[in-house]
């Protein structure tokens, strides 16, 4: 079985959104500061000793949180057809982070969205 490194960042944004046919609270406008954690798998080393730059990652993270921070999610492709829940939102990030860093040696493993301290969904394709 070849070898495989697991690298994990961090970042975070805030957002609001209202969910579509909610039968509750969550139907009405409200807001959350969201944690993002990007995991990324590699099973090769450059030749420096280093799967992928951590600011590789960081940076690619940030550019898509940055399209989603401090907006109306609802108002934003592709949750204008979709609901912005966070599992939809957990999906859209981990793909739109893959199109950024996917390689033949480099892979988004899993893209976890923190909604609450207690609260989280992570989503992968296998």
């Amino acid at each position: 079985m070849p070898a495989k490194y697991t690298l994990k960042i961090v970042t975070d944004f805030s957002s609001a959104h209202t969910l579509r046919d909610y039968p509750g609270a969550c139907s009405r406008l409200h807001g959350h500061n969201w944690k993002v954690e990007a995991e990324v798998i590699a099973t090769e080393l450059n030749e420096i000793g280093m799967a992928i730059d951590f600011k590789e990652i960081k940076k690619s993270t940030r550019e898509i949180a940055a399209k989603l921070d401090h907006y109306y999610l609802n108002d934003l492709e592709p949750f204008q057809e979709i609901n912005p829940t966070a599992e939809n939102i957990a999906r859209y990030f981990y793909q739109e982070l893959a199109k950024k860093i996917n390689t033949n040696n480099i892979k988004v493993s899993c893209l976890t969205l923190w909604e609450t301290e207690r609260a989280c969904v992570s989503y992968r394709e296998d």
